[in-house]
């Protein structure tokens, strides 16, 4: 059945076609000029210094914690712990284990969908390595109380802002907090590039390991002078010359030329998708017996979460066939409680906590999709849904 009320729309327009058939036309298609100039512009906008874009937010994320392992920003012996939120994607996690760390999970905050200040303070211990803070469906983490912990215990700070494009913490944009931060743009995501991620630093080492990093661990990319490895000047063994254990996330210039149009769209998207959030947060002080998401700062709203708290309404089995007969497109809160997930045996970890709240949004949480444009019918159609679904 085709949704009426749609996870995900696309934001490209004549723009995006022009620009892809420039790329077509030229015929350089992998990482080039394009993937440059929208890395300068990325950082630009979000006020960085450096930006290296790969070819997911999940790359991103392992560019991330590989540039923490192979850079003076490395724990110490002994540290192999990173703190992350029970709440969040896979590849939030994956990385994170990859690298050789073990995950300690924390509860999230059942108003914000977010790991608090709190729960991250009482889990840092003599082992931990950093923090991997999330910012969930667009609502930024309390992230400068977070970067305060990092900086108090001396280890690292890494944001997912993968969900979270565009969002504002204290007058500053989500994902520069950290000493990483990590962006997506995925066709679902704020800014579309059909496939894509961002990694951005202020750290110019950091920023040269991910480069390195992100094609084969080689130095062709990296100026003479580096932090990784000094170059020859010789191109026969500059060009070949492997430094770093690496892989090959490298975008395509199809991307970076998406990117460059899209970047310039992200204010007005935003804007979109904050008033269709006003709209929607009025629309639900009607269903008293849904939770929804408390902003933190200025959210994005990647997409509108409901958790059902009063079980004599009903289910959520229920309220989500409810839903998709209707034709609204549904989802699970993320991953829920990513811990209950039977992938966890292959992922190092410290003894799970009590994860109260990770598990109520696990059973009893759905999210539907927020776009950039006026949601009249699509909100018309749920009120219609959810009072049918709370009169049953």
């Amino acid at each position: 059945m085709t949704s009426i009320y749609p996870l995900a729309t696309s934001t490209w327009g004549p723009e995006e076609l022009k620009a892809l058939k420039q790329v077509i036309a030229s015929g350089n298609y992998t990482m080039g000029d394009r993937v440059k100039t929208y890395e300068k512009q990325f950082s630009e906008h979000f006020g960085v210094n450096y930006a290296v874009m790969s070819n997911s937010g999940s790359s991103a994320n392992l560019l991330a914690l590989s540039a923490i392992r192979y850079s003076s920003f490395k724990p110490s012996p002994g540290k192999d712990e990173v703190i992350v939120p029970a709440v969040s994607w896979s590849t939030t996690y994956y990385p994170v284990a990859q690298l050789g760390f073990k995950l300690k999970f924390v509860d999230v905050d059942l108003d914000t969908l977010n790991a608090s200040v709190q729960n991250i303070g009482e889990a840092i211990g003599p082992r931990t390595a950093g923090i991997l803070a999330v910012n969930l469906l667009g609502n930024p983490s309390q992230l400068r109380e977070i970067r305060s912990l990092a900086d108090e215990n001396s280890i690292f700070m890494i944001e997912d802002n993968c969900e979270s494009m565009g969002a504002i913490y204290e007058g500053k944009f989500a994902g520069t907090f950290g000493d990483i931060g990590t962006f997506s743009s995925f066709f679902s995501h704020h800014i579309s590039t059909m496939e894509g991620g961002m990694s951005v630093t202020n750290s110019l080492e950091l920023a040269q390991v991910m480069t390195s990093q992100r094609a084969h661990g080689w130095t062709r990319e990296l100026p003479e002078e580096n932090f990784i490895h000094k170059k020859s000047g010789e191109d026969f063994e500059d060009l070949f010359r492997f430094v770093l254990p690496g892989y090959n996330l490298r975008p395509l210039e199809l991307e970076g030329a998406l990117g460059i149009e899209q970047i310039k769209k992200l204010g007005r998207i935003v804007a979109g998708r904050r008033a269709n959030a006003e709209r929607f947060t009025e629309l639900m002080k009607e269903f008293p017996d849904f939770k929804i998401q408390r902003e933190l700062g200025q959210s994005s709203w990647f997409g509108f979460s409901l958790i059902l708290e009063n079980s004599d309404k009903g289910d959520r089995t229920e309220l989500v066939s409810r839903m998709r007969q209707r034709g609204i497109a549904v989802r699970p809160i993320v991953a829920g409680n990513f811990a209950r997930n039977p992938v966890m045996k292959h992922l190092p970890h410290v003894d799970l906590p009590s994860l109260h709240n990770a598990d109520k949004i696990h059973d009893c949480g759905l999210f539907i999709g927020n776009h950039h444009y006026e949601m009249k019918e699509e909100f018309d159609l749920l009120r219609d849904t959810l009072e049918g679904f709370t009169e049953s």
